[in-house]
């Protein structure tokens, strides 16, 4: 078994959360939200999964600027070197590569997790264990492996594993082979995609040792390889600064994983679901006899079926709802929506419209 001491975690916690407006906005994102009524926000929930894992000082939030005092708040006690600070979004693929850097002058043996920070997870003990046989595989193996859930429905807000129906290894029948990568197909396609049995939802956790990952970079992001992997925690913010501003901003899933050819994809047996939109949540929720999911606040319902009902837990309302059926009821402090679940794509336009709104009346 690997030494836990070498295993290190990549946590990004950079995203903006626009999907669940009004409870998530910039000044206050999705991954630091008790989005599943468990009283630990969907970051300090990573970051309980992953200590189960690794030491606790092996585990590297990235951020942005404007959040890192949050995270310090949400997960006190982390080194300086814990909680980076990027001073521009340019996706995925920079923030690991800084990351990545970091790590290697603290551990030039690392093996590195990278995982989103407001993915929910069903079953922890099984999660450590897939996790840990994803750590054992790489250390023999020049490989790529990325975690794949079971579909369980034609989503097209997920991302799609095509993989080999022969096994990678004689003792492990849950690793294959990646032949394809697809993201957000049409529910046509997802549905083929199920129905073949040849696909796994894409749920974003990578492990490669760093070695592994700065080959990957190399070949595939030269340019951000040659840029990224001289930073250190000593590297100037003006120069952090210049590095990401004139860097690309591409993914790591586009910019190398959809690419490599040492790509593996290890089945899941945790449970898992990315709480990516509304609609995921309301799936992963607890519901009562009348389908409805219910979080926080006093609400009554009266003849209210199959709908998702967010009240802030310190709100000194009671909530009375009748007569719906299908809907999203969501509050924040200042805002209510009220929105058709099959219409929560109109979520981005109510977010804009509210936000232009309260522009024009400051002028």
């Amino acid at each position: 078994m690997t030494d836990s001491r070498h295993i290190w975690v990549i946590i990004m916690a950079g995203g903006l959360g626009s999907r669940f407006w009004p409870i998530s906005s910039i000044d206050n994102p999705k991954q630091f939200i008790d989005v599943v009524g468990v009283g630990r926000s969907m970051l300090q929930l990573t970051f309980d999964r992953y200590a189960r894992l690794c030491p606790r000082e092996n585990i590297i939030v990235v951020t942005g600027e404007a959040y890192t005092e949050r995270v310090r708040e949400q997960l006190p006690g982390l080194l300086p070197y814990q909680v980076l600070a990027e001073p521009l979004r340019r996706n995925t693929a920079p923030c690991i590569a800084y990351a990545a850097a970091v790590i290697g002058r603290l551990d030039p043996e690392a093996t590195l997790i990278v995982t989103p920070s407001d993915h929910a997870i069903f079953h922890r003990k099984e999660f450590v264990s897939d996790l840990q046989q994803a750590v054992d595989t790489v250390q023999g193996h020049d490989w790529i492996i990325t975690l794949g859930a079971q579909p369980t429905r034609p989503d097209t807000s997920y991302g799609y594993i095509q993989f080999r129906e022969q096994a990678a290894l004689p003792e492990a029948t849950n690793l294959h082979k990646v032949v394809t990568f697809t993201e957000k197909p049409p529910v046509n396609m997802a549905r083929q995609f199920i129905a073949s049995g040849e696909f796994y939802w894409n749920a974003g956790i990578f492990v490669w040792r760093l070695l592994v990952l700065r080959k990957a970079y190399e070949k595939h992001l030269p340019a951000i390889a040659e840029s990224f992997f001289g930073l250190s925690l000593d590297t100037p913010r003006e120069e952090l600064e210049r590095i990401y501003s004139q860097s690309e901003a591409v993914s790591v899933d586009n910019g190398i994983i959809e690419k490599a050819d040492n790509v593996y994809v290890l089945s899941a047996s945790f449970g898992w679901s990315d709480v990516e939109t509304w609609e995921s949540l309301y799936d992963v929720s607890r519901h009562d006899k009348n389908n409805n999911a219910i979080y926080g606040g006093s609400v009554f319902t009266y003849d209210t079926k199959n709908c998702l009902v967010i009240m802030p837990e310190d709100a000194d309302k009671t909530v009375v709802i009748e007569g719906l059926q299908d809907y999203i009821v969501a509050a924040s402090k200042n805002t209510l929506m009220i929105c058709r679940r099959k219409n929560e794509e109109q979520v981005f336009r109510f977010a804009s419209d509210v936000e232009l709104k309260k522009l024009l009346d400051k002028r």
